[in-house]
């Protein structure tokens, strides 16, 4: 309805010709609220990665009304698809747009490059151009936090992972798992299963029941958007935890807790950016400190001294004054990560494409 009235509004304004056609057309745009169109590779549903991002904008929903317009695109695979469908957002009128997968990158990027009076921000990815800005959770700060608490529960030593697909950002969190926990116990092993899908709830199961053959007693559900890891750790009787959104009623017993993400206060500021013509590319890289990563929904069973600790190294990354990649890190194979003092930067983590000692699951190849 929205191009229907702007056409005829723009009809009217030609007839009438010069100025008043002018201020016809400036009329009609301040008028048209700022479509904002999201697109994920998942379904949608109460919990994980792709309901993260969409409740991440109710708060603006709510801050501007009938000014803006938010359109949610799900179930979207990597690739031509996604290509086409972002593209045909834009030309439904839509000027901002967040697309919500790492392989989304190439294809919304050159969207961007189409049209410069659009906006666009992009998940996990690393590219950057003058109105395209990657955005990433320092999940690895909140994932070093329940490592801590996996050690102090886990009575096998070993622990586990099912994991999406072999990005930095999933690397990362995972080597921070590992790190959190040989901080409380030297000797814990993590074993990781790539599933290499978003979206695959058969094969998420059966990853984590074959972790759990493996006699991992505690479980990391790295970025599924669906319970069905947890499910599977509860009726095992397995700790288990996840990314992005509370899975806790799916496992009332055995859930460790969640690493949750908060997007909104990230893309509320981008649209007002947008709004105001100031929206600028930037990698955007946002963690505790910012308050868009908090480790929620702590099992009770955690002891109350090792719940002490971590809430100690929380504050401590808050503040900045700890980084849990900070050295001496051993890599997977013996070698040296990061020296004694010194800490990884930034644009080192977002390229992490190795594991740390203790993690013994080569990566994909």
């Amino acid at each position: 309805m929205r191009d229907l009235l702007t056409r005829r509004t723009l009809m009217k304004s030609v007839a009438l010709g010069g100025v008043a056609a002018t201020l016809g057309v400036r009329n009609a745009a301040a008028a048209a609220p700022l479509g904002i169109a999201l697109v994920v590779p998942s379904p949608i549903g109460d919990v994980g990665w792709g309901r993260a991002l969409a409740d991440g904008l109710e708060p603006i929903k709510a801050a501007y009304g009938d000014k803006v317009k938010v359109t949610i695109i799900e179930n979207i695979a990597e690739g031509p698809d996604a290509d086409r469908i972002m593209n045909k957002t834009i030309t439904d009128g839509n000027k901002f747009l967040i697309a919500g997968s790492f392989g989304y990158q190439n294809g919304a990027l050159q969207l961007a490059k189409r049209h410069p009076d659009v906006s666009v921000l992009h998940a996990s990815g690393f590219k950057v151009a003058p109105n395209f800005s990657p955005f990433a959770a320092k999940y690895f700060q909140g994932t070093y936090l329940m490592g801590m608490a996996a050690a102090a529960l886990s009575k096998t030593g070993k622990l586990g992972s099912v994991s999406a697909f072999a990005i930095p950002e999933l690397i990362t969190s995972i080597n921070a798992f590992a790190l959190g926990a040989q901080a409380v116990n030297p000797k814990i092993e993590v074993s990781v299963v790539w599933v290499n899908s978003w979206f695959d709830p058969a094969k998420e199961q059966e990853a984590a029941k074959a972790l759990i053959a493996q006699k991992c007693d505690v479980i990391f559900s790295n970025a599924q958007d669906t319970p069905s890891v947890i499910s599977a750790c509860e009726e095992a009787g397995v700790y288990a935890f996840n990314l992005n959104s509370s899975m806790k009623k799916y496992a009332p017993k055995s859930y460790l807790g969640c690493v949750q993400t908060d997007w909104s206060p990230f893309f509320k500021a981008s649209v007002e950016a947008h709004l105001a013509g100031k929206f600028k590319g930037a990698n955007t890289f946002l963690g505790v400190s910012d308050k868009v990563v908090e480790a929620v929904d702590w099992n009770p069973a955690i002891p109350a001294d090792m719940m002490g600790k971590i809430k100690s190294a929380e504050a401590k990354i808050a503040d900045g004054s700890f980084s849990p990649f900070t050295g001496p890190i051993s890599k997977q194979d013996g070698s040296e990560g990061v020296a004694a003092g010194k800490t990884m930067t930034d644009g080192e983590i977002v390229a992490m494409d190795w594991h740390v000692k203790g993690v013994t699951s080569p990566l994909p190849k």
